[in-house]
């Protein structure tokens, strides 16, 4: 048995999630059922970014306080995730007291270490709003690209940035440019840590490709050493003499949420820290492409400097983006379909097989209305959801509801012993989508089977052979809840308790005599919203 740590990234609690953030994190739930099926001891841990710029901006604008706005909004996507069956065994928040401790902890063993210094550097400041800013509150031209960009990374060719490098830089808020005055901060020398970050990335030639390039092309160019304090109000006190004015930069204590959720958890389970960050381990951590660099270099360069040989990153599972009816989603524009107005008004599960089926894995997808309605309708519906009850009622009305005896045959039992290995192997790789398209060949193998024995025909002509028709499509159902479990997990949760079966990620089998209880419609049919028509 394995240590299995799966992080899904932290989302900024300035606002609500919309449906490109669900598709991005989808893959960790995936992964983090199929692991529990397998026998790994799973931590799967995420929670909300509490801390930062986006959030004391949305207080501002709503004139409340950056506290009301993070509790607001972490309670939101706590319910969100809820409805949609995202299975996080510790789902917490930046704010909570034990990540504060275990940041502080933390960095105070980094200092003590040989990667971080002092330093006195430009500090943004607008005359207009009479305040230092942070990072991405400095906007101006990207030095490289000439794109509008933030004074922390450029959107448009990936940057990561310093605000004093921008062309024309000016107050995200008020449009006043800014000034610089000198201020002391604490920085981590990644300069001196990119040949390990460098042998990291050649050791895991598995990654997915956008996470290699991006991570290549930062170390290529070279890496900057960068400030890891800021002059911000709000945020984590900096746990070093002489810095009681100064917190933690957000990115130098938000990616830690891994470490401290996952360590919290240990905790209570009676798990030692150690053994989930040692040899026996293997860690995923699953975002979207614009936080590469937070996971293939921020965070490995965090773990290096602390000097206690933490385990680095094993998978990065980095989507693509979503767009939404061909447009990249907006939040500024209110371009985007939020998840708190879906997650409640839809099945659970097709909103899980559209994102995951269609999920941004190695290219950016769209989701549109139509495609949406389209799909669920003809392959939830139409397919698996049309073999489930075709069998079950079958069953119902011609075998009083009782699954019949009988052997199973050869070849049926053959492709449900070889689908767990498949789809288990590819979700173990990351490759979700394939794993989902695997198994769904699996359905339509059912239905083909279904269709080609012709049981409505052998109950009267051959009752031996119609029973054992009805008995494999019953071992059928149960092996394609098992395998399907960990992307619909509501549907097939309903399908194992009808059978009587686990979700172990092995064979189930169906005794002959299991009485059905009633069965009820696994998908109903979608039309298509009146506005997308």
């Amino acid at each position: 048995m394995k240590n299995i740590l799966i992080g899904g990234a932290w989302p900024s609690v300035n606002g609500s999630l919309h449906i490109g953030h669900i598709a991005g994190l989808l893959p960790g739930d995936v992964l983090a059922r199929c692991c529990r099926a397998k026998g790994d001891a799973v931590f799967y841990v995420s929670g909300s970014d509490c801390y930062g710029t986006p959030v004391t901006i949305r207080a501002r604008e709503e004139g409340s306080t950056p506290e009301e706005i993070s509790e607001r909004y972490h309670a939101e996507n706590c319910r969100v995730f809820d409805a949609l069956g995202f299975s996080y065994d510790l789902y917490g928040k930046t704010s909570a007291q034990w990540h504060l401790d275990f940041v502080r902890d933390f960095h105070e063993k980094m200092y003590a270490g040989g990667y971080v210094y002092e330093k006195t550097a430009p500090q943004a400041y607008c005359s207009v709003c009479q305040k230092a800013l942070s990072d991405r509150q400095v906007v101006g031209s990207c030095p490289r690209c000439a794109a509008d960009a933030r004074g922390e990374q450029c959107d448009a060719c990936g940057a990561l940035l310093i605000p004093e490098t921008l062309e024309n830089p000016h107050c995200a808020q008020c449009g006043q440019a800014v000034d610089f005055a000198p201020s002391t901060h604490l920085y981590l020398a990644l300069s001196r840590l990119a040949p390990q970050l460098r042998l990291l990335l050649n050791t895991h030639p598995h990654w997915r490709k956008n996470a290699v390039a991006f991570t290549k092309r930062y170390l290529d160019e070279g890496l900057p050493d960068r400030a890891i304090t800021r002059d911000l109000p709000w945020g984590i006190d900096v746990p070093r003499e002489g810095f009681s004015q100064k917190k933690i930069y957000v990115w130098a204590e938000n990616v830690l949420g891994y470490l401290s959720a996952s360590a919290e958890l240990a905790a209570r389970r009676g798990v030692p820290f150690c053994a989930l960050w040692g040899r026996n381990a293997r860690h995923y951590y699953v975002h979207g492409k614009d936080n590469i660099p937070f996971h293939t270099i921020m965070l490995p360069a965090l773990l290096l400097a602390q000097g206690e040989g933490l385990r680095l990153p094993d998978d990065i599972i980095s989507a693509e983006h979503l767009t939404l009816e061909g447009k990249r989603i907006s939040t500024s524009r209110n371009w985007a379909v939020w998840a708190k107005d879906v997650a409640f008004q839809y099945n659970p599960d097709a909103l899980r097989y559209f994102f995951l089926i269609n999920g941004p894995e190695k290219r950016d997808t769209d989701f549109s209305w139509r495609e949406f309605v389209t799909r669920s309708n003809s392959e939830l519906l139409g397919a698996f959801g049309n073999f489930v009850n075709r069998t079950l009622a079958f069953i119902q009305k011609y075998q009083d509801g009782i699954v019949p005896s009988g052997a199973a045959d050869a070849a049926v039992q053959a492709e449900i012993d070889s689908a767990f290995a498949a789809v288990g192997g590819k979700i173990e790789a990351g490759e979700i989508k394939e794993a989902l398209e695997t198994a769904f060949a699996l359905v339509r193998y059912a239905n083909q089977y279904f269709d080609a024995q012709q049981p409505w025909k052998t109950r009267t002509s051959d009752p031996a052979v119609c029973a054992r028709t009805l008995y494999s499509c019953t071992q059928l159902t149960a092996n394609l809840a098992a395998l399907l479990a960990p992307f619909l997990p509501f549907s097939c949760e309903k399908i194992r308790s009808w059978l009587g079966t686990g979700a172990d990620w092995h064979p189930q089998a169906v005794p002959p005599g299991r009485a059905l209880p009633e069965i009820s419609v696994l998908f109903e049919r979608l039309e298509l919203p009146n506005y997308a028509q």
